[in-house]
C-alpha cells in the first residue's frame, strides 16, 4: 500500500508518463553569502549551497544535454523537469532572471521547471517572469521550491537564515496567485538556542505548511555537514543530531495532518560526498528510505490520515496504477 502522495505518482498522474529531474547550475549566488544579508551563510549549509559547480564550466543547454543523455538511459526517461537547484536562483535583477529563464523555453524534451530559492528573493516582477514559462503549452508545471526551514523565527534567527515565517507566507501566496506550484523545504532537528527542534516543533511546522498554499513538501533530515557553523557547534558538544527513531516519528506525525492531495517529494536529505560527520544514519540514502516507510507500516498510519484521508489512501498514489498510466 501506498502511504503517502510521492512525486513519482504526481508526475505520472500529470504527464502519464516517467519524467526526470535534471539539476541545473545557472551560476546564482545568495544573499546570505555574498554579504547582502551575511558572508556566513546558513549554520547548517555546505559551502557549495547544494551546488554542481557546473555553471564554472558549461553553460545551461549543455548542462541539460549532459545530464539528459546520462539520466535518461539510466531512468528510461524521455521528458524532464529543469531544476534550477544551486543558491538561490531568484536573487539579482530580473533581468538576469529573464535571462536564465529564456535560456530554458526552448530546451529539448522539456515538461517543467523547478526553481530553488528563498522567500525574501521573489517580488511580484520575478514571479511574473516565472509564471511566463507557463505560457508554453509544453510546460506543464512551474515549481517555485521554497525553504522554510522552519516555522519558529526563533530558531531561523539562531541558524542565521536571514528570513523568517511571514516572509515565506508572502512569497507562497504571491507564488500560488500567479499560479505557481510552491514546495515546501523544511528541515527536522535544527538546532535552537537551548538545544534542537524535536519531533513536536516539526509537525508545529508542518501545521503552518498545511494552512498556506502549499502544493508540495520536501522533508530534510538535519544531517551536520564539514565547513559549517553546525559542524563546528557539533565538534564543541554543543549540538547532538536528531535521532533516528525520533525523525521516523516526527514525519510520520506529520503526513498525518497535511492533505492527502499535497506532493511529498522527498522524506530526508542526502549528504554529497564526504562532507558528513554525523549522524552516521543519515549516510545510507537506501536504508533511510526504507526505514520510514517500514514505520508508516508498522504504525499504520498515512498521510492525511487525520486530514481528509481517513479511511484510507486515495487510489490515485500509486504511480503504476491505471489511473496515473492513463493521466496526462
Amino acid at each position: 500500500m501506498h502511504r503517502y502522495f510521492s512525486l513519482n505518482a504526481h508526475l505520472r498522474r500529470l504527464f502519464g508518463k516517467r519524467v526526470q529531474k535534471i539539476p541545473m547550475d545557472a551560476g546564482f549566488s545568495c544573499p546570505n553569502r555574498d554579504g547582502s544579508i551575511s558572508a556566513q551563510g546558513c549554520a547548517f549549509c555546505n559551502p557549495s549551497g547544494s551546488g554542481s559547480g557546473l555553471a564554472d564550466s558549461m553553460d545551461l543547454a549543455t548542462q541539460w544535454d549532459h545530464w539528459r543523455e546520462r539520466l535518461g538511459r539510466k531512468y528510461k526517461a524521455d521528458l524532464f523537469l529543469a531544476y534550477l537547484q544551486s543558491y538561490t536562483n531568484t536573487y539579482g535583477p530580473p533581468e538576469r532572471i529573464a535571462e536564465v529563464l529564456d535560456a530554458l523555453r526552448n530546451l529539448p524534451a522539456l515538461g517543467g521547471v523547478c526553481v530553488g530559492t528563498r522567500p525574501d528573493c521573489l517580488d511580484e516582477r520575478k514571479i511574473e517572469l516565472l509564471a511566463s514559462l507557463k505560457r508554453r503549452p509544453e510546460v506543464r508545471t512551474v515549481m517555485v521550491e521554497l525553504g522554510l526551514q522552519s516555522s519558529c523565527d526563533a530558531t531561523l534567527s539562531h541558524i542565521n537564515r536571514g528570513h523568517t515565517a511571514a516572509d515565506f507566507v508572502s512569497a507562497t501566496r504571491l507564488a500560488s496567485e500567479h499560479g505557481l506550484d510552491v514546495v515546501g523545504h523544511v528541515v527536522a532537528g535544527l538546532p535552537t538556542p537551548n538545544g534542537r527542534e524535536s519531533a513536536d516543533d516539526l509537525v508545529d511546522t508542518m501545521r503552518f505548511l498545511a494552512s498556506q498554499p502549499v502544493s508540495g513538501i520536501k522533508f530534510h533530515n538535519l544531517y551536520v555537514c564539514r565547513d559549517t557553523l553546525v559542524g563546528q557547534w557539533w565538534k564543541e558538544g554543543r549540538f547532538a543530531p536528531m535521532p533516528l527513531d525520533e525523525y521516523l516519528d516526527g514525519v510520520a506525525r506529520s503526513l498525518e495532518i497535511l492533505p492527502p492531495e499535497m506532493v511529498i517529494h522527498r522524506l530526508h536529505g542526502d549528504p554529497a560526498g564526504d562532507e558528513l560527520l554525523a549522524p552516521d544514519w543519515a549516510g545510507d540514502r537506501n536504508r533511510l528510505l526504507n526505514a520510514v516507510r517500514t514505520h508508516l507500516e508498522q504504525t499504520d498510519t498515512w498521510q492525511g490520515k487525520r486530514n481528509g484521508a481517513e479511511a484510507g489512501p486515495p487510489s490515485f498514489w500509486d504511480p503504476n496504477s491505471k489511473e496515473n498510466r492513463n493521466a496526462g
